[in-house]
């Protein structure tokens, strides 16, 4: 699948690229299954473009699939493996080649179509959790749009880690959604914040200590109550700008409250970092799946050729967890 331009859906189509043989170190994969993440709505929009080495039209930014074909010194997988990856794009082809330390076993149990729900938001709420803010057991994580796929994966990494998730989102009905879905979310642990005021809430539920780690995919509307919401010497982590890119920093607050803010990315990382990244989920992440203490949550699996139905349900805010493109 493919961009012709940028545009609206009508723009997604059916193509070819053409995808080089693997040199010394990688593999090639025959894709299964893609996750749809936002990103790739912004970048047929225009407003994200692909990185360098990346199709510039082809989107997808996690995968899964079987090895199908090794380059010289590419050991780590046999032909055939069951894999799963983060990729700066061109997941949703037949076809894509990468370094084989990029890989991630498929956690036993899961089929590869469930588990290209997996990488870009289990990797993307594990590094900014777990790597970035160093959440622990008896932890309290405020986390931002409940219902997305970074939500239903961050919420139960917190659980799973031995931390209280509490939720936030603009929709009562997705917040009865996430708890119907039993991720570990606690009965009265859902905060809705239609007008963006949620630290009352968080104080209440915290004994007026606040949230140890706040997890923001939200960015600029939530920032000046994020502040009020963390905890004294708290960590607010920055993975997104749903709510725009630029706002008022209450810095006297964050002053007094010693507050440590990160922002971060996970599709510009230089290759050693996203290898990092991979073998660390690889030794920590896959476990807690086949442990049965986190799983993948799906909202709907469409045919990679209904794409643009997959973009507008996006669009349109209606998923409660991740969109998945299949290959039939």
């Amino acid at each position: 699948m493919r961009y012709r331009a940028a545009g609206g859906a009508e723009v997604i189509e059916a193509g070819e690229v053409e995808v080089r043989e693997p040199g010394p170190g990688e593999v090639s994969v025959e894709i299964a299954a893609a996750g749809l993440n936002r990103a790739d709505v912004l970048q047929r929009k225009g407003f994200y473009p692909a990185p360098a080495g990346a199709p510039p039209d082809v989107p997808g930014l996690e995968l899964s699939g079987r090895v199908v074909a090794r380059g010289p010194g590419a050991t780590l997988w046999p032909e055939g493996a069951a894999v799963m990856a983060i990729v700066g794009g061109g997941a949703m082809a037949r076809r894509i080649t990468l370094h084989e330390r990029e890989l991630i076993p498929v956690p036993a149990g899961i089929d590869l179509v469930a588990a290209a729900a997996i990488p870009e938001v289990f990797l993307t709420a594990w590094d900014a959790l777990v790597g970035q803010a160093g959440l622990r057991a008896g932890q309290t994580a405020l986390i931002h749009t409940a219902a997305s796929g970074v939500g239903t994966a961050a919420i139960q990494l917190a659980r799973a880690l031995g931390a209280r998730p509490i939720a936030t989102s603009r929709k009562d009905a997705k917040l009865a959604a996430v708890h119907a879905l039993g991720l570990g979310l606690g009965a009265d642990d859902g905060v809705a914040c239609p007008e963006s005021t949620f630290a009352p809430r968080v104080a209440q539920l915290t004994g007026g200590r606040g949230a140890d780690v706040v997890l923001d995919t939200v960015g600029a509307a939530y920032f000046e109550e994020n502040v009020r919401a963390v905890a004294p010497k708290g960590t607010i982590v920055l993975i997104g700008t749903l709510g725009g890119g630029t706002g008022k920093a209450p810095i006297t607050m964050m002053l007094g409250k010693r507050v440590t803010v990160i922002g971060t990315v996970m599709r510009a990382r230089a290759l050693e970092e996203k290898i990092a990244l991979a073998r660390g989920a690889a030794a920590e992440l896959v476990p807690l799946f086949e442990r049965g203490l986190v799983r993948p949550v799906i909202d709907r699996v469409y045919p990679m050729a209904e794409l643009a139905a997959a973009h507008a349900r996006m669009e349109a805010d209606d998923n409660v967890g991740k969109l998945v493109l299949a290959w039939a």
